[in-house]
């Protein structure tokens, strides 16, 4: 789907929108399995406890590539 004459609004128009669009989608009660639930306590916990790293998107791109290569 493309939206069109997207350029003619301001970035504050375009933020209102998403804003909107994220809203509608939102009022829908997702369900989460209770394994999922399990899983996202898991690493929160771990990122309060100073447990993890947390890489740039060119580092995880720098990665994959030499992965890609090896």
């Amino acid at each position: 789907m493309k939206i069109k004459d997207l350029d003619k609004y301001t970035n504050a128009e375009k933020i209102l929108l998403a804003e909107e669009l994220w809203d509608s989608v939102a009022k829908d009660k997702l369900e989460l399995s209770d394994a999922l639930k399990e899983e996202l306590d898991r690493r929160i916990a771990l990122v309060e406890e100073d447990k993890t790293e947390f890489y740039t998107w060119d580092d995880v791109k720098s990665i994959l590539k030499k992965n890609r290569n090896a």
